[in-house]
């Protein structure tokens, strides 16, 4: 295992570097510039081209790049062309938030995705097979924005049990900090939960056709401890897989659902710095996203070497 770990640490840093690179190429080439919005109406050249070494924009793009790039293994990602804010900072500020939103909607999704898989996988064929794959289906055709809407339609402004707007820090008041999140967080675990039930009836139904569980029935095994110690263990793999590829999917989706319910986490930072033209503030949360994807798919290639020992042998 520390040998896999190793060697999944040391393949992040070239991976990282590449992504670094690519992140402020694609930021670098977009049409228009800082200085033009910052410039305010009618700008002189003049004035434009001030701007621009005030910026630092007046200098080579390897320059800039390296200048950026050193920084940022410092620990600095610069400062916002909005307001000065350090874009370290601004992330920190939300990132509590949006790890909360996203912690909140896997938790979600694992139990009720693995509840309706297991559901259907251990009996497949009957009622509640069905109204498993229905429910999921359902649950797969749905956006976020439109599921979102709903709840805060139904829970908010008809009934008026849970709040439609804000955030509350955990430590503040957990059970405040639950009501404002329990809505978003439904609102974006209805696409993963889906998956994970899909993808655990489909491994389920496999697994327990093979022969070690008709032997493990018929030596009187517990139904509990065989689903639990047999059956779920060689079904995870897959679902854990399914599992990580809606985590990294989640980073992105809470652009949406933060603007919805005006939660002050990173995706409503991204979604401001992208039409103010913030460059830094863009480039730093795209890159501390791709870092928080590599980890994801660390920890589920990690996870593979307990749900199947022979991943720690290779």
């Amino acid at each position: 295992m520390l040998r896999l770990l190793s060697v999944r640490l040391l393949a992040m840093v070239p991976m990282l570097l590449i992504v670094s690179f690519l992140i402020y190429s694609l930021i670098a080439l977009v049409p228009g510039g800082p200085e033009v919005a910052l410039a305010g109406n009618n700008p002189t050249p003049e004035r434009i081209a001030a701007i621009r070494e005030q910026l630092g924009l007046d200098k080579s793009f390897m320059s800039q790049y390296w200048s950026w790039l050193t920084g940022a293994l410092h620990g600095d990602l610069g400062k916002s062309f909005v307001d000065g804010q350090s874009v370290r900072s601004a992330v920190a500020s939300g990132f509590p938030v949006t790890l909360s939103l996203v912690v909140l909607t896997l938790v979600i999704a694992a139990v009720l995705g693995l509840a309706l898989g297991l559901a259907a996988g251990l009996r497949p064929g009957t009622w509640a097979d069905r109204i498993s794959t229905v429910t999921a289906s359902a649950f797969m055709s749905l956006p976020y924005f439109w599921v979102g809407m709903m709840l805060v339609l139904v829970f908010a402004i008809q009934m008026r049990t849970l709040p439609a707007v804000g955030y509350v820090p955990l430590t503040e008041s957990p059970l405040e900090w639950f009501q404002h999140l329990i809505l978003p967080a439904f609102s974006l675990a209805t696409v993963p939960t889906a998956v994970v039930a899909r993808q655990t009836r489909a491994s389920v139904t496999s697994v327990m056709q093979e022969d070690f569980i008709r032997t493990a029935r018929a030596k009187g095994l517990h139904p509990s401890r065989l689903v639990v110690k047999h059956v779920l263990k060689n079904a995870a793999v897959p679902v854990v897989t399914a599992f990580g590829v809606e985590a990294n999917r989640l980073i992105g989706a809470t652009v949406v659902i933060e603007q919805l319910f005006a939660l002050p986490g990173v995706g409503k930072l991204a979604y401001f710095s992208v039409f103010s033209r913030d460059f830094p503030m863009v480039q730093g949360i795209l890159l501390i996203t791709a870092i928080l994807i590599m980890l994801i798919n660390l920890a589920v290639d990690l996870s593979y070497g307990y749900f199947n020992p022979k991943v720690k042998v290779s």
